[in-house]
This record gives C-alpha cells, sequence and structure tokens, in this order.
C-alpha cells in the first residue's frame, strides 16, 4: 500500500465538501478520481499532497512515498530554455557523469584500485538511475508531448500556459514519484499526443491518480475507479466502462430493495392504522405491537444518483438543402509559410462531422473561413441553399457577462416564454435559483453550457462548434451528446475528445497540412481503418483517393520500403543496443574479479574499453531516438 485515507472530511463556509471519504491505493495501481463538476475531487488531490488540511480523518502514506502533483493551472516560473527545464531533472545524473570522467582520468594517471572500486560502484548507481539514456528520455517525452525541436531552445517565459502545462507534465513524468496527481493532464494536449501519454501511463512503475473528463482515455489507462458524489466515496474495479456498468446495476439493486423496504413500511403502516380504528384493546394491542416492530426496521436512505440530462430534442426553424458545405482546393498562407493548401471535402445535411488532426494544421483557420472571418489564399468555400451557421468558440465570446442566465435567453430569444427558457435550461443543468446567476460569476464549464443552450436554441441549421467538451465535466458531456444526436441539423467540429467523437460522429475527416481524408463512421471506424490505410496510402498524398496509377503505385512500393527499412534499422540498434549493454556487464563482472582490479594494466585496458562502449550505446541510443522519430513522421 502507497497510500490510505480514513474517513477524511472538509467542509467550506458550512458547506460539506468531503465526509467519511476513505480509499487506498496500492503500489502501481491505475486510478481514476471521477465526479461532477465541484464535487470535491480537486480538493482531495490537494489534502493529498498536503497543501490543504482536512478538517478530520487521516491520510497515511508508505515510508517510501514520494508525490508528484500535476494541477489544472500551473505556475511554472523558470528562466531555462524548453530542454534544460526537464533536463533539471536529472541534475544528480548529470553531476554523477562528470564525476566518473574525472574518476576515469584519476583512474588513468594513477591505476588506484581504490579508485577503481569507487568508479565501480558509482558507475552502478549511474547506470541505475538511467544515465545511458536519459537524453533520449527527455527528447521522447517532449517529442512525446507535441514539442517541436525548434522550440527546444525557447524560453520558458515566452511560451503559452498550455505549452508551459506540458513542459509540467514533461517534468513530473521524467521525475517518476511512486504516486503521481494528475489534474486533467490531457487538457492542452492533441489525440496524438493523448495516445502517447496512454502508453506512458499504462507502462508506468508508480501508482496514480487521474482525474479527467476524458472518458476514452479512463478507459485505456485505469483498472480502478473513485466517484465522488454528495460528498460521499464509491469504488469500482475495471475502467471507466466497467465502472458505468457496475454502477448503474448497482443503483437499480439498491433502488429495488429501497422500494421493496417502502411497500412494506407502507403495508403495516396501514394495518396499524386499521387496528386503531377498530378501537379495542385486543387490537390496540396488536397495533402497538406492530409499531415496536416497525420502529426496529433499519430504514433505508432513498438512493441518490448525480443529476441525469433531460432528453432536448431542438429542431432548426429552417431547413438546409442537402447539399450544406463544400470545401474545394482550399489553400491558406500567411507570408511565406503555407498552413495548408489542396483541401477538398463537402458536407450533407444531416451529417454529424468530427474533424481532427495534429494541433497548429489550421483548424479553427479553417473554421474562421467558412465563417468569413478569414480569407482563403486559393480555392473556395460554398455554403448550400438555406444554410445558417451557428458558431461555437472556446472563449464562450458570444455570452454578455453582465446578464444573469436568465436575461442571456431572454434578452436572445424574446419569443420564447419563461416556461420554455426554463425547460431548456433545465435540460443544460441550470435549475431553481441557478438560473439567477451572474455569467460573469460561473465558471468555465458552466459557460459552456449557456453557449451551449443559446446555439442549440438559435436559428442555425448548421453548427460549428470548436472544442465543445473543453472545460466540460462528463455529465455535461453527456448532455451535449444527447442534444447533438437529437438535433436534426448539420453539425462540424473540432474536438480531442474521442470517447464524445465516438458518441456523436457519423463521419470523421481528418485533416493534414495537404489533404483532407473522410471516414464514414466514428473515432474507432477512424483509427482502424486508418490502420488497414497506412501501408496502401502514398506518403503525404494530396487527395484522399487510393491511386490506381503506375506512378502511384511507384509510390505506395517505395513508401512500404522506407517504412520497412527503418523498421529493420530500428530492430538492428535495438539487438546492438542490447549486446553492447551486454558487454559492459561483462566487464563490470571482469572488474570485480580479484586477478583483474590486482592487475593494473589489465583494468586500466577494461576501464577503457569500458568507456568505449559507453560512448557506443549513447550513440545508438540516439541512432535509435533519430529512427523512431523518422519512422513518426512517415505515419503522420
Amino acid at each position: 500500500m502507497i497510500i490510505s485515507c480514513s474517513n477524511i472530511k472538509k467542509a467550506f463556509h458550512d458547506k460539506t465538501i468531503l465526509d467519511d471519504v476513505s480509499f487506498h491505493i496500492e503500489d502501481h495501481e491505475k486510478v481514476a478520481l471521477i465526479g461532477n463538476n465541484g464535487a470535491g475531487k480537486t480538493t482531495l488531490f490537494k489534502i493529498l499532497a498536503k497543501e490543504l488540511p482536512s478538517d478530520d480523518g487521516l491520510v497515511a502514506y508508505s515510508k517510501d512515498c514520494t508525490i508528484g502533483y500535476l494541477k489544472q493551472h500551473m505556475e511554472l516560473n523558470s528562466t531555462h530554455i524548453v530542454y534544460e527545464e526537464l533536463l533539471h531533472v536529472f541534475d544528480e545524473v548529470i553531476a554523477l557523469e562528470e564525476k566518473l570522467h574525472h574518476l576515469e582520468e584519476e583512474i588513468a594517471r594513477t591505476s588506484s584500485l581504490e579508485l577503481i572500486h569507487t568508479y565501480d560502484q558509482l558507475r552502478i548507481q549511474f547506470e541505475n538511475n538511467k544515465g545511458y539514456e536519459y537524453i533520449s528520455l527527455v527528447k521522447g517525452v517532449l517529442k512525446g508531448l507535441g514539442f517541436e525541436d525548434s522550440v527546444y531552445d525557447k524560453p520558458i517565459s515566452i511560451l503559452s500556459g498550455g505549452q508551459k502545462n506540458r513542459i509540467a507534465l514533461g517534468k513530473l513524468l521524467l521525475e517518476q514519484p511512486t504516486l503521481l496527481l494528475l489534474d486533467e493532464p490531457t487538457n492542452h494536449l492533441d489525440i496524438e499526443a493523448i495516445e502517447w501519454l496512454e502508453g506512458f501511463l499504462r507502462s508506468y512503475k508508480g501508482a496514480f491518480i487521474i482525474i479527467s473528463h476524458d472518458r476514452y482515455f479512463l478507459d485505456r489507462v485505469v483498472s480502478k475507479v473513485i466517484h465522488i458524489s454528495f460528498a460521499k466515496c464509491f469504488m469500482y474495479s475495471g475502467n471507466y466502462t466497467d465502472y458505468m456498468i457496475k454502477s448503474a446495476k448497482e443503483f437499480e439493486i439498491t433502488m429495488k430493495h429501497f422500494g421493496k423496504q417502502q411497500r412494506e413500511i407502507a403495508k403495516q403502516q396501514a394495518v396499524i392504522a386499521k387496528l386503531k380504528q377498530f378501537n379495542r384493546e385486543k387490537s390496540l394491542k396488536r397495533a402497538r405491537s406492530r409499531e415496536k416492530q416497525l420502529d426496529k426496521i433499519e430504514v433505508m436512505d432513498a438512493p441518490m444518483i448525480d443529476n441525469k440530462p433531460m432528453q432536448l430534442t431542438l429542431t432548426p426553424r429552417i431547413t438546409s438543402g442537402q447539399d450544406v458545405l463544400a470545401v474545394t482546393e482550399l489553400s491558406k498562407s500567411f507570408d511565406d509559410h503555407v498552413l495548408f493548401k489542396h483541401l477538398n471535402f463537402d458536407i450533407k445535411r444531416e451529417d454529424k462531422v468530427a474533424l481532427v488532426g495534429p494541433n497548429g494544421v489550421g483548424k479553427t483557420t479553417l473554421f474562421r473561413m467558412i465563417l468569413n472571418q478569414v480569407c482563403p489564399t486559393s480555392g473556395t468555400i460554398k455554403l448550400g441553399s438555406n444554410v445558417i451557421v451557428g458558431y461555437y468558440d472556446q472563449e464562450h465570446m458570444n455570452l454578455n457577462t453582465n446578464h444573469t442566465i436568465m436575461e442571456e435567453i431572454q434578452l436572445s430569444f424574446p419569443e420564447l416564454k419563461n416556461g420554455e427558457i426554463r425547460n431548456v435550461l433545465a435540460a443544460f443543468l441550470f435549475t431553481d435559483d441557478a438560473i439567477f446567476k451572474n455569467i460573469a460569476t460561473l465558471s468555465g464549464g458552466e459557460r459552456g453550457r449557456v453557449a451551449l443552450a443559446k446555439i442549440m436554441l438559435s436559428k442555425a441549421n448548421f453548427l460549428i462548434l470548436d472544442e465543445p467538451t473543453n472545460h466540460l465535466d462528463i455529465l455535461s458531456k453527456e448532455i451535449l451528446e444527447s442534444a447533438l444526436n437529437n438535433y436534426e441539423g448539420t453539425v462540424l467540429y473540432v474536438s480531442h475528445d474521442r470517447y464524445f467523437i465516438n458518441q456523436t460522429a457519423t463521419k470523421v475527416v481528418h485533416m493534414s497540412a495537404t489533404s483532407m481524408t473522410e471516414y464514414l463512421g466514428d473515432y474507432d471506424y477512424y483509427v482502424e481503418k486508418k490502420k488497414e490505410l497506412l501501408l496502401e496510402m502514398p506518403i503525404k498524398t494530396e487527395t484522399s483517393a487510393i491511386s490506381t496509377t503506375k506512378e502511384d503505385w511507384k509510390q505506395q512500393k517505395e513508401y512500404q520500403a522506407q517504412v520497412k527499412k527503418l523498421q529493420n534499422d530500428i530492430s538492428k540498434t535495438e539487438i546492438q543496443i542490447e549486446e553492447t549493454e551486454n558487454e559492459v556487464a561483462n566487464i563490470d563482472h571482469q572488474l570485480c574479479l580479484e586477478e583483474i582490479y590486482t592487475d593494473f594494466v589489465k583494468s586500466k585496458e577494461l576501464m577503457a574499453e569500458k568507456e568505449r562502449l559507453n560512448e557506443c550505446i549513447k550513440k545508438f541510443y540516439e541512432k535509435w531516438d533519430e529512427l523512431s522519430q523518422a519512422l513518426d513522421s512517415l505515419y503522420e
């Protein structure tokens, strides 16, 4: 066991946030902490990280427990450049490396047996602390989190908040504490970086607890779920989908037991009332006896469940034509920089299209071009007949922060009756006095729900949504999913939420700098189809069609040959690393033999050979990293 919580309680301003929360985390356990926004998840993290005291209860840590805590908004005030910042994780290893080099010079000069023993002990320590691979680890983490080589020498101070968060995440992953507390680690990551993080966490040797609203991500990395609901703590083995199935079944069984007990209590109360009506000594005695039996029953509390979204069906007031959007040979350049070119795709009425692709490829720019906010360099964008566009932006710029929620909807849609407005707001979880909250006081997720309610009520029949699930908790995402699935118009959206795409998309369009490729299905279908087509499609294709010309066939063969060669080179390099490390281990073994370490000439020769082999190992790791990056670039 690495950490144990017993009866943790926490309240703010007389509002109980956590009440008798108890759980424990074993070594290497992978855990999701879930619950609606405001349920107390971040508060619990702060208590575990010793940043906030609990009002009651106890948190016990194992003797060797070290904690790494990633907050949603990290204050990374550093004068270092990006590469140096992550390299500082290995300061002790780098200092040890310098000490080893110094000892090598001393041993070569003095042939001291004592120095050889010291060197051997330090060398083992150096190797155990990833001394021969720390440079490759740093570069691998930077690449995995989506940083291009050109960013490595940039000062931390000029990075965006999202980039700083990724740097902070990278440092934690390299430090490898025994317990990671990760609060929304997938924020600011594109799908490729999220998939890399999944692989890293699945092979992580320590334990971690993750707060995340990315259900697809949780399904792939966790084996235990802790649900905070109504200040209480509930535990489930398995991933997020397992939790959904088990919790629903658990609620159903509890409801049946509660209903059965309530019926039995009502039945007994009716019998008691009837006996009292007879008003005879014998019947009154029986009534008192039954009342005593009823008092002994431990009455169950009514099972509670987090608010569930109402079904919301919204029909556009005007029906568009069958052809909603046609994009032909679209290109966009800024000065000498080509953002994208030769984009071709079309959208039909009632399509629900997810636009995916790496960060920086120009997805938001494409949206702004469709909205006539940015002019294309070349190509055309054509909206169909009777198409009315509604746009949802990440910053919710269409909200007036001086209004209450009710005022915002009333002023935007004066034709709607108050009852209609209340029904729609209730579907987006704004009920009772909550509708009179000022928009300026709302959280990012709450503002997102107001903006979504507005766009769903608008006359738009073509919704363009830029990262609509950002800042939304799982329940809010379910509301949006339900609304979009029941929406009778057309939708085009950008999202990194793969679970959300699976729930809502009828088509996935992958955008690269030179092409648009359409996949008729959800995200899982897109992933599988992309794997199937990977070796069939020519590198850096210009269109989504599979070519059959002789030239294209030649390109395909060349591409396949490149992939195969790189895969073979990587395998050979891995074998070289393993063989060379075995040679180093053999030398270490020899240096421990008395007949060797008492022979200064032989010891010196072996030390020199070991130094040469270690240099080879370092170069092999660098080569492996370069080959892996080259292979990844072919897959993009």
